[in-house]
């Protein structure tokens, strides 16, 4: 029998701590296989019934219901375990704040399968202070997203001057996403401003930055704003879904500025499989209609393509 001598084992042992503790060359999440645990109910469609900073009240001057109290109904209205709560529904980044919602989460039986910020204060394409401002507001989302066991955040490309855009995003997301890395979580990009984030562009952005943490959000619908064209909309999931990790959103509709935009629910389901994306769906309710009833109609289609 070989035995190792003390200076081996101390040597050995400091190898395994090592590797324990090195930091992960790319996202790892197990998602679940089965159809229904994969669906996630969006927050953000019930923006007029959850109190956040995006508004005073309820409709007509009453106070909406707290993030916990929308949460702990999911799974007897909508029958799935999965939320995307929107940022602008959290009263706070505060990491005790975070905990007590991670704690209610995990009494409703809830897991987070996303985060998307928005937050008009980030500027990372002005002054050298703006962006570490900006960063540093990021990184808060990101310290969310670890204490929720949320796999990522959804972040926006940033608003610059033209033909400066994608240098800007490059240079803002090396520094955030190199820290998010560090916590395991993804950073992803949404196509949601049809002006700034289409997806050529957030595939160029994705391409230059080259990090495992950074990935798509492909989103039904938004990009119907682009062109109004269900086959250019096709186009635009081939692009995206091979490079998403974590999240996608699903809705059959969009409007706006007074127009309704729909898609093919079916088809962009086809596309998915197609790309081998193994990660969440959150229904994003968007358009005419009760989002209630909205959103367990895209839960019926979800299943439909997914068993």
């Amino acid at each position: 029998m070989n035995l190792i001598n003390r200076r081996e084992f101390i040597g050995a042992a400091l190898t395994v701590a090592a590797v324990a503790s090195a930091k992960p060359d790319e996202p790892h999440d197990t998602f679940p296989k089965q159809p229904r645990e994969r669906l996630a109910v969006s927050t953000y469609p019930f923006r007029s019934v959850i109190a956040g900073h995006h508004r005073e009240g309820g409709e007509q001057g009453r106070p909406g219901m707290s993030l916990q109290d929308f949460a702990r109904g999911i799974p007897d209205k909508f029958s799935v375990h999965g939320i995307e709560p929107w940022s602008p529904h959290f009263q706070s980044t505060e990491p005790d704040y975070v905990r007590t919602l991670h704690e209610s989460f995990q009494s409703a039986g809830l897991r987070v399968v996303n985060i998307p910020v928005d937050s008009e204060r980030v500027r990372l394409c002005g002054t050298p202070e703006d962006r570490e401002a900006g960063i540093a507001a990021y990184k808060k989302w990101v310290d969310a997203a670890v204490i929720l066991h949320s796999p990522g955040i959804r972040i926006h490309l940033p608003h610059a001057p033209k033909a400066e855009e994608v240098q800007c995003a490059v240079s803002a997301f090396r520094p955030l996403v190199a820290y998010s890395a560090s916590k395991n979580i993804a950073i992803n990009i949404e196509n949601d401003e049809p002006e700034f984030e289409q997806p050529g562009r957030i595939v160029q952005v994705i391409k230059e930055v080259n990090s495992p943490f950074l990935h798509a959000l492909p989103d039904f619908c938004n990009s119907m704003l682009i062109h109004d064209d269900q086959n250019h909309n096709d186009q635009a999931m081939k692009m995206l879904f091979p490079l998403a990790f974590n999240i996608s959103h699903v809705k059959d509709q969009e409007s706006d500025n007074g127009k309704t935009f729909r898609v093919d629910v079916d088809r962009i389901f086809a596309i998915a499989k197609s790309a081998g994306y193994r990660g969440y769906f959150s229904m994003e309710f968007e358009g005419e209609g009760d989002p209630y009833e909205g959103t367990r109609k895209l839960i019926e289609a979800s299943l439909r393509n997914l068993s």
